[in-house]
């Protein structure tokens, strides 16, 4: 499966290039999450949680670049690395499992220095 195929690459290119709303629209009404930041956990159990959260954010070119993605089953995973206004921010992996074409569970760790995988070794 090519990672364009991947929901979650999916969601990350729309949230990147379109918008947060669309985004937004690719998770299952009632999706689950957990996003791991530097300074703590935020979890949800709704879209609109999602998108409160999303829209509370600081405005910035914020992109999200996908080095390693990988499907098993109906769970997907990605690891990437971030940047805001085009300089590296921090590390993320993401897994999600998808039901009914949609992201029903999803749970991210963002990490500022940790290296996985570095930028310059594209998939």
């Amino acid at each position: 499966m090519a990672s364009n195929d991947l929901h979650l690459a999916r969601y990350y290119a729309t949230l990147d290039d379109i918008g947060i709303r669309d985004a937004v629209s690719l998770l299952h009404e009632e999706v689950t999450y957990a996003i791991v930041l530097p300074n703590g956990v935020l979890r949800g159990t709704s879209r609109q949680d999602m998108l409160d959260y999303l829209e509370s954010r600081p405005p910035v070119q914020r992109r999200h670049h996908l080095l390693r993605t990988a499907v098993d089953g109906d769970t997907e995973f990605v690891y990437g690395a971030v940047t805001d206004n085009d300089a590296v921010t921090g590390r993320f992996a993401a897994v999600a499992r998808i039901e009914d074409g949609a992201i029903r569970t999803y749970q991210v760790t963002f990490d500022l220095e940790l290296v996985v995988v570095s930028s310059g070794e594209e998939a």
